[in-house]
């Protein structure tokens, strides 16, 4: 499948190798091809100029949101969820239409400082603004409930343990049950939770995430649904 990743920091960074190595065709988008390559100094999480990573990944090409947007099947948006909006204006409405977008972004303000607060929340969700601000595409939020490495390798914590899909579109869905399965999700570990107004809770589970990070020591875990 043709992917386009959008967002060139951790997650971003961290999907586009993992379903290029699954055989997908990835390209990573960013607002600005040369201002991303011209960086010398290390983000904000510590990783390293890009063009220093894409140098070790030379399967993923970098792209503009525009031309990220243009050939791909599926787009994953894994922009800050500050400027997940904008980052979308920038590849189109024309060029979302009809298009997978799997929204694993995070609607975190950090303008407070740590930790962060949502900036949406109970009555709406990131993913449902972006639904509404492209209604061409088929948007549904998974892996928001993770850190990035657990994304692309579900192993790194030990046992069973769920993971959570919504989403208006049946078929949509299904496409996302596959490139979870790609990166290593069962099936039977993935939970449908339904419309994409179930995102909202997906959201909002953050701030526990944030706590259970800061009580573990550590992001290398995750939540089981267990039933009878």
């Amino acid at each position: 499948m043709q992917i386009a990743v959008l967002g060139t920091g951790t997650v971003g960074r961290t999907l586009a190798v993992a379903l290029s190595r699954r055989g997908h065709a990835v390209v990573i988008g960013t607002r600005n091809v040369a201002d991303t390559l011209a960086r010398t100094d290390t983000d904000a999480m510590g990783n390293p100029p890009f063009a220093q990573w894409q140098a070790e990944h030379g399967d993923v090409a970098l792209v503009s949101f525009a031309d990220a947007g243009s050939d791909a099947e599926a787009v994953v948006n894994a922009t800050a969820g500050s400027g997940s909006l904008a980052a979308l204006t920038a590849v189109g409405a024309d060029r979302l239409a009809g298009k997978v977008l799997v929204d694993v972004a995070n609607p975190l303000d950090f303008s407070q400082g740590m930790p962060p607060v949502l900036s949406v929340a109970n009555t709406d969700s990131l993913a449902e603004q972006l639904q509404r601000a492209f209604p061409g595409a088929r948007v549904v939020k998974t892996l928001n409930t993770v850190t990035a490495q657990v994304m692309v390798d579900p192993s790194r914590v030990p046992g069973e343990h769920s993971m959570f899909m919504a989403g208006d579109d049946v078929a949509a869905k299904s496409v996302v049950t596959g490139l979870l399965g790609d990166l290593g999700w069962p099936a039977d570990a993935v939970i449908d939770l339904g419309g994409l107004r179930s995102a909202r809770g997906l959201e909002m589970y953050l701030p526990l995430w944030l706590s259970l990070w800061g009580a573990l020591g550590t992001a290398d875990f995750n939540i089981a649904v267990t039933r009878t």
